[in-house]
């Protein structure tokens, strides 16, 4: 699959590049010149034939491992002769239950289904044959809706998973609606904060090491609210508002009476409704232009509980400490005007600087990369 270069961020003049993925069990036509992006950057792919390709994990030897939500899967790739596609494909795992989350530490992969979590020890000496993992942790509630986890190990050493909330809306007891943090043996398993309806990602400031995450807005209240958020959890123990409070000031119509909105945690931002803010992370790369140092980028997987669909696209977000001062899009076009071919999931930054998208819809992982004017 040939490259196509957006320098400078001008479409070049050329026949519409369609590529028609086969046996990867999608039928989405992968139109890279459709894909937007300022001036000076450039997107290729870097792995394809990955169904359903989720959350992402890099290890400290470059190995990308790709989790899947529907196709019960575990990924590795790897880009063995540094020309920054992945060549080497792994199945490390089939018929998991929505093992959406991936995260490494000290040789081990770490994996998230939707009531346990396992453990793959020194998986990059058996990639071939990673053999029956460990269960860790086997607490976790089993519903389907919302189940889906990304996990991550915090600069404390610990491992956070969230709990999504198992509804739509409802007022759920301990742990859903949470997030939650325990050892890398499975032990000490507690809820770091609460309210939080559904996270699809987060990450640690590289400055402060305070957790930031993306939350998911309920639904049915109309096309325009509530947003999606960016939060903000400096510290253990605080509620963001679900179910009562939504976006830091939309009462919910059912549950809002109960609590008072000055009793939770506001959003640091309101993003558009129903986008589906999903994987996010600071930016410490010295690729990009140095305005972009310290930026979030979030990946917006799209709408469905929307009459005009909004989202499938990438967001980058200027801070000044904690306040934002501005938030737009970085890379869009995945949405043609009513359809969209592909939908953002996880980004990750990568040890050169360019920063990995993953698209669940082709099925693939993007590369994004700048190159001096």
């Amino acid at each position: 699959m040939r490259k196509i270069l957006l320098a400078y961020g001008i479409f070049p003049t050329m026949v519409l590049f369609l590529v028609l993925l086969t046996g990867s069990g999608c039928s989405a036509e992968v139109q890279l010149d459709k894909i937007e992006l300022p001036a000076g950057f450039s997107i290729d792919i870097y792995a394809d034939d990955l169904p359903g390709a989720r959350s992402m994990a890099l290890s400290p030897a470059g190995v990308l491992y790709v989790g899947t939500r529907t196709e019960g899967r575990v990924y590795a790739v790897e880009d063995r002769d540094g020309d920054h596609r992945a060549e080497k494909k792994f199945v490390l795992a089939e018929d998991l239950n929505m093992p959406n989350g991936v995260a490494f530490r000290d040789g081990a992969l770490y994996v998230a289904e939707v009531s346990r979590v396992l453990r793959y020890p020194e998986i990059e000496k058996n990639l071939n044959n990673p053999g029956k993992p460990e269960v860790i942790n086997d607490q976790f509630p089993d519903d389907r809706l919302h189940g889906w986890k990304f996990i991550a190990f915090g600069p404390d050493g610990l491992l956070y998973v969230p709990v999504g909330a198992p509804c739509n809306i409802c007022n759920p007891q301990d742990p859903y609606a949470a997030i939650l943090r325990m050892k890398a043996d499975g032990s000490g398993l507690e809820i770091y904060a609460r309210g939080v309806r559904n996270t699809v990602g987060f990450d640690w400031h590289p400055v402060t090491g305070e957790l930031w995450f993306t939350d998911n807005g309920r639904d049915m209240m109309g096309d325009d609210k509530p947003p999606d958020e960016l939060n903000r959890a400096p510290e253990k123990g605080l509620h963001f508002g679900y179910p009562f409070w939504h976006g830091g000031d939309v009462v919910d119509p059912e549950y809002g009476d109960k609590k008072p909105k000055d009793s939770f945690i506001q959003p640091v931002l309101k993003m558009d409704a129903h986008v589906a803010a999903l994987g996010m992370r600071f930016y410490t790369g010295s690729m990009f232009p140095k305005s972009y140092q310290g930026r979030i980028f979030i990946a917006q997987h799209g709408s469905w509980n929307r009459t005009i669909p909004i989202g499938y696209r990438v967001m980058a977000v200027e801070l000044d400490g904690n306040k934002v001062l501005k938030s737009e899009v970085f890379a869009g076009g995945w949405l043609q005007g009513m359809k969209a071919w592909g939908r953002p999931v996880d980004v990750l930054v990568m040890p050169d600087g360019a920063l990995l998208v993953s698209d669940d819809k082709a099925g693939l992982v993007y590369r994004i990369y700048y190159v001096e004017p």
